[in-house]
């Protein structure tokens, strides 16, 4: 099944974020192999060398290492993963804050709206 892509972002951004989220979630473990190029290409339905550019920058990021004839791996940095995770988080938080003032709703009251609805989770 082809990802969820959007033509107002350069895709290979896209293809990076989406693998960043896999890895962030568990999908990927740290030290895990990723699937190849053309594996992840054929799976994301994008070209191979939009995927390679993706797979690239990932690199130069540290979060994925090559081992020349074996492929990628995720890193096992542990701090690094657990940095980035909660640099998502935090932007997650921002974005969702930014969309409730949108609708014109205060922080307080957000707040109280997240409260609540975590409350009505446990019951």
């Amino acid at each position: 099944m082809p990802w969820d892509l959007d033509d107002d972002r350069p895709i290979y951004l896209q293809l990076m974020e989406r693998i960043q989220q896999d890895i962030i979630s568990g999908i990927y473990k740290p030290g895990d192999k990723i699937p190849s190029v053309r594996d992840l290409a054929l799976d994301a339905a994008v070209n191979p060398n939009t995927m390679q550019k993706a797979l690239s920058e990932l690199e130069r990021s540290g979060l994925v290492y090559s081992q020349r004839t074996s492929g990628r791996f995720i890193t096992e940095d542990e701090v690094m993963l657990k940095k980035m995770k909660m640099q998502l988080a935090a932007e997650h938080i921002r974005q969702f804050f930014e969309k409730m003032h949108q609708l014109g709703f205060g922080d307080e009251e957000t707040l109280h709206m997240i409260q609540d609805a975590l409350k009505g989770e446990k019951q």
